[in-house]
């Protein structure tokens, strides 16, 4: 069913260009390059051992996100086994992959060269996108589907061919199944088509079959969700009254410019915005990004939430720019071969000849520079001296990538200790989910039994049967554990391998405890935790 189009000159209808593949692919593979070759400098961050503890046990949802992460993790755990380079390589591959379909919303949008790498490189010297393919976590994904749903609107809105909502719908349903906060997006997309000439599309069976097939794909995930009395949405509850609490919300504006995107890409962003809403046919574009911008602002959402809406911005931006600096560069011509006539109109021709080049290079020098700047904190350069301690001091993420072979051997070291009556008996009751995952993934190598969590999915699977008589306590501060468990005396304490985190700083004690002083069930329901 054809959907009723909007009635448009030609000159209003951006033509694409051809996509240059080489300088493209060029900037995404040497991105790929710099992440494969510091990747294994040091640990597995504890957010990635939750994430392998999850795919050891693949459901259609978990406590604190969606089904696709430790799914693809399960899948890194099939090809390469317990291994850095290759759970990180899923997350390298969606950072590259955001920066060439970022390069096609500039083509579909009539950029040439200049524009897709200008628009390339500002994308992958961002901190949000640099730092996401340093480590596995979900926000990568998020970030694609961002991205890639933004390209296919772009290409909606140029053809007017109703069928893309398929397309559309398919990526938003698996957007969902990477990270919640996508719904703050989808708010966006929606306003976008309501208040927008795009409402057109309200009529079209095409629209709606998109919807349809987001919510299909969707539903798995929907009904784990209502099986578990949504306990994810107790959960972000619980994360989002922490973050209010330690005043990580509180910069959110600032965020924008420092996190979200590179500094000296900031320029091509606000061009970017102006751009979509001034223009009838790409308004909606504008509307996808104040939305979530808006009601991220209000809800007191972390800056980052936001990074994936920028590429389009950027993009759009790097089209109007490129095509401000060709007309400059004309005008500049002209002015030349009227020489002999006009003096004084040659000069002024030329000094904006000089003035378009100070910009390019005020433009690229500045992404290079802030590029460096980036890639010292964020990327692990080197694997000691002072790279090192530059990127520890001003990355607390880094820091928790330190300790947890340590603790695993200490772990065992600890088990190994105790009389032969206790091992029998004995069980590992970890405080977080990195040592969860640390000792769920590691500690194998040592026959150390399977880990008891309380915190997010590992509550849900419960304690073993029949419990254990002896326990080694850690990630529990003094005081908790001596009111929660018989028994306890302090046997270790760890160090992070020499790195101040939060592991070592706020617990870094281990303790060999009896039960709980309540009963298995009493205590499982009391000592439930979100983190």
């Amino acid at each position: 069913m054809p959907s009723p189009s909007v009635q448009r000159s030609p000159s209003q209808i951006a033509a694409p260009t051809r996509f240059e593949v080489l300088p493209v692919l060029s900037v995404a593979a040497a991105i790929a390059l710099l992440h494969l070759f510091t990747n294994g400098r040091y640990g597995f961050h504890r957010d990635e051992l939750q994430f392998l503890a999850d795919a050891r046990h693949l459901d259609w949802g978990f406590v604190a996100y969606p089904p696709l992460a430790p799914f693809l993790a399960r899948v890194s755990l099939s090809i390469f086994g317990v291994s850095y380079y290759g759970l990180r390589l899923f997350s390298v591959a969606a950072q590259c992959a955001a920066i060439v379909v970022t390069s096609l919303m500039v083509c579909e949008l009539g950029g040439s060269r200049w524009a897709q790498v200008t628009a390339a490189l500002a994308v992958a010297f961002s901190a949000i996108p640099l730092m996401q393919g340093t480590m596995f976590q979900y926000t990568s994904f998020d970030y694609l589907w961002w991205v890639l749903i933004a390209w296919l609107i772009i290409r909606l809105l140029r053809t007017q061919n109703p069928r893309w909502w398929l397309a559309i719908g398919a990526a938003i349903g698996l957007g969902l199944l990477a990270k919640y906060s996508i719904v703050f997006y989808i708010a966006g997309i929606l306003a976008g088509v309501v208040f927008t000439p795009a409402r057109q599309y309200l009529k079209s069976v095409w629209f709606w079959a998109g919807a349809a097939l987001a919510l299909l794909i969707f539903l798995p995930n929907f009904v784990w969700l209502e099986h578990h009395d949504f306990i994810s949405y107790r959960f972000l509850q619980s994360i989002h009254q922490r973050d209010i609490a330690f005043g990580v919300t509180r910069d959110f504006l600032l965020g924008q410019i420092l996190q979200c995107i590179n500094l000296f890409a900031a320029p091509l962003a606000v061009i970017g915005l102006v751009s979509f809403l001034r223009d009838p046919r790409y308004r909606m574009l504008g509307w996808m990004y104040l939305v979530p911008l808006t009601l991220f602002f209000f809800s007191n959402g972390r800056d980052y939430y936001l990074a994936p809406a920028y590429p389009m911005l950027i993009a759009m931006g790097a089209v109007v720019a490129e095509r401000w600096i060709g007309s400059a560069s004309k005008v500049a011509a002209v002015g030349a071969k009227a020489r002999q006539r006009d003096k004084q109109r040659v000069d002024r021709r030329s000094r904006a000849r000089l003035s378009v080049r100070a910009v390019e290079a005020v433009l690229f020098a500045g992404f290079a520079l802030y590029a460096a700047w980036l890639c010292a904190i964020f990327v692990p350069l080197a694997s000691r001296g002072p790279l090192r301690d530059f990127a520890i001091q001003h990355n607390f993420y880094m820091r928790e990538e330190f300790g947890w072979g340590e603790l695993v051997r200490t772990v065992a070291a600890i088990r190994d200790s105790l009389p032969a009556e206790q091992q029998s008996s004995v069980g590992v009751l970890v405080g977080n989910y990195g040592e969860e995952g640390a000792i769920e993934m590691l500690g194998p190598a040592y026959h150390l039994p399977a880990p008891i969590g309380l915190m997010n999915s590992a509550w849900l699977r419960s304690y073993p049967t029949p419990p254990p008589t002896t326990l080694i306590v850690l990630g529990w501060q003094r005081e908790i554990a001596d009111g929660a468990f018989t028994g306890c005396r302090l046997i270790a304490q760890r160090n992070g391998a020499g790195v101040q985190n939060e592991e070592s700083l706020h617990h870094p004690d281990i303790f060999v405890c009896g039960p709980p002083r309540l009963p298995w069930a009493d205590f499982w329901r009391e000592y439930q935790t979100f983190g």
